[in-house]
């Protein structure tokens, strides 16, 4: 159990304020985590790790000489927004280009892909490397589906040792790349972790099992099995691992035996006694073998096992040195020089607000007593969010959507305060929800938002004709960015039959505010509905037998929501779901 913490919300960034002022030497704080005191000189291919809280010493841990260049820190298991991403990679460029590295979790390809974006258009070259190493998670025929779970280490240690080592934007790209696909990694958990404030785990364990294809996001493992002895579970990951040796690979490989946070290094010691003869029987030779903490789940109890088959490109970069707040190999050159980097790039320009008409104020009024009426609502289901996730994914779905609105309602609230029309009150609402929030859900209601605010504008007064096109705005964004159907077991299966039925009602002639009532009962069922699908897309698509039975709760939340504003906006009962 995770027990020290004030508010639970506060975790993540009191943690890394925390670990910021201890390790200084190291590192400075950025708006969206941390960067390198002592930067690599001009020129360089910089390299940033990130991804959610609570897999320490990854990512920030990583961040000094021979590693990272900065790290991008997300809430607990949430993708760091794309605002974030954007904000670390543009204070650690150092004019050669930007890789950024995280685990293949559909949160996180977003946001980061977005920070590509914007940091392109500011002429700065940046590129993504996503690690999939998670065998079990996919098959051999699907690895791009593949999860990043303890080769992030890999992937990452490969980036960094080339671009420290002066190569270009285009050769540290190919030999992460190349790392990743000659990367494999299966894992087994003992137990679950918990959330900070949290009384329960995301999930257990029976004493007498253990969990096959573990996550570390919290997520259950892919099958239970009957609890083994040392000597059995050392024969599992091995043979499992050497499964999949990459063709015509040499015998040398580097090799982690990784512990997920609560597996004492004892544990770990006994079990690479297992291990590493094994592997030695088939023929390989370890190359500076890892035994320790290097990308945990919070307490989980757990291990995994990584192999990376190494070549004449890939070892001297296994093996190149590096001093980090975490994580020490050999003697890093700069380790103890060069200057100090304690200026801040300059924050880009902020939108200025226009002022709205005077029938725009008075909407943008309504939108921000809407956000109000549903933070409410989602704070009092947030509990009831976060266990419907927890059955497939990582529990974190309930704390992103409060976090999300949270942030979203003081936005709107300011915003309308200096006579901004509805319009801009929704898509600043939009744009902070996606930065607080981050995650998958995070990412595609913030950039929802913001479309649906764009077709309103800040002018004119609002019809059901301009309702029903900022409802298509919305819903338009939503796929475009989350790819996802209608069956996909998403938010997409309520958002489509609302903006239907929504669609339906106006057209027979029925006043906006029933129109609306209908659409949200519409969303509501199909909601309730997906509990007899299986996830095709997201953290639970590893685990989609296990959702069955269960509704989508991204799907859900967004029922709630619209719920709730139908009811707001006719004075009607408030919802509470049961």
């Amino acid at each position: 159990m995770t027990r020290i913490h004030n508010d639970p919300a506060d975790f993540a960034e009191e943690a890394l304020s925390g670990f910021a002022l201890l390790h200084e030497r190291f590192v400075r704080p950025v708006p969206g985590g941390v960067v390198r005191r002592r930067p690599g000189p001009q020129g360089k291919t910089v390299v940033i790790f990130g991804g959610g809280s609570g897999h320490y010493p990854a990512f920030a841990g990583l961040v000094g000489p021979g590693f990272g260049d900065g790290s991008v820190v997300g809430n607990i298991f949430t993708s760091p927004s794309a605002q974030y991403a954007y904000s670390v990679g543009r204070q650690a460029n150092r004019g050669g280009g930007v890789i950024f590295s995280f685990g293949n979790y559909a949160g996180d390809v977003m946001n980061f892909g977005i920070a590509c974006e914007q940091l392109a258009a500011e002429g700065i070259d940046a590129r993504s490397v996503i690690v999939t190493d998670d065998m079990l998670s996919a098959s051999v025929d699907e690895t791009s589906k593949r999860r990043g779970i303890a080769g992030d280490f890999v992937v990452f240690k490969v980036l960094a040792a080339a671009a420290e080592a002066g190569a270009g934007i285009n050769e540290v790209e190919r030999l992460g790349r190349k790392a990743n696909d000659r990367t494999r990694t299966a894992g087994i958990a003992f137990s679950g972790c918990t959330f900070p404030g949290a009384v329960e785990p995301l999930f257990t364990v029976d004493r007498a099992s253990m969990a096959v294809g573990l996550g570390i996001h919290g997520e259950p493992g892919l099958e239970t099995v009957p609890l083994q002895s040392a000597r059995e579970i050392g024969e599992l990951l091995v043979r499992t691992v050497l499964a999949e040796a990459p063709a015509g690979s040499s015998g040398r490989v580097g090799v982690i035996l990784n512990g997920l946070g609560s597996t004492k290094y004892e544990e770990l010691f006994l079990l690479w006694g297992e291990i590493a003869p094994r592997l030695a029987d088939a023929g390989l030779q370890l190359v500076e073998p890892e035994v320790g903490e290097l990308v945990t789940s919070l307490d989980m109890a757990g291990v995994s096992l990584s192999l990376v088959w190494l070549d004449d490109e890939l070892e001297p970069l296994w093996c190149a040195p590096v001093e980090t707040p975490a994580y020490r190999k050999g003697s890093a050159p700069g380790a103890d020089s060069g200057s100090d980097d304690d200026g801040a790039v300059a924050d880009a320009v902020v939108e200025q607000i226009a002022p709205g008409s005077p029938v725009s104020q008075e909407l943008a009024a309504q939108v921000v007593a809407l956000t109000t009426a549903a933070f409410t609502t989602v704070r009092e289901n947030e509990d009831l969010l976060a266990q419907m996730d927890s059955i497939a994914g990582d529990g974190d779905h309930g704390r992103g959507m409060v976090r999300g609105l949270d942030a979203a309602l003081a936005a709107a609230t300011a915003v309308a305060a200096q006579s901004a029309g509805a319009g801009s009150t929704l898509a600043r609402a939009g744009d902070a929800w996606a930065e607080h929030a981050g995650g998958t859900s995070g990412v595609l209601w913030g950039s929802a938002l913001r479309a649906a605010g764009q077709v309103l504008g800040d002018d004119d007064a609002v019809d059901a004709a301009g309702v029903l096109a900022a409802v298509d705005a919305y819903a338009a964004a939503l796929t475009r960015l989350g790819k996802a159907v209608p069956g996909d077991k998403t938010m997409v299966d309520a958002v489509a039959p609302f903006a239907a039925t929504l669609h339906d009602a106006v057209a027979t002639g029925r006043p906006l505010s029933e129109a609306f009532l209908a659409a949200a009962a519409s969303a509501s069922a199909a909601a309730a509905s997906t509990a007899d699908l299986l996830p095709k897309l997201g953290r639970a698509r590893p685990h989609a037998h296990k959702s069955l039975g269960t509704p989508d709760p991204g799907a859900t939340s967004f029922a709630l929501i619209v719920t709730t504003l139908a009811d707001a906006a006719t004075h009607e009962r408030k919802v509470h779901v049961e």
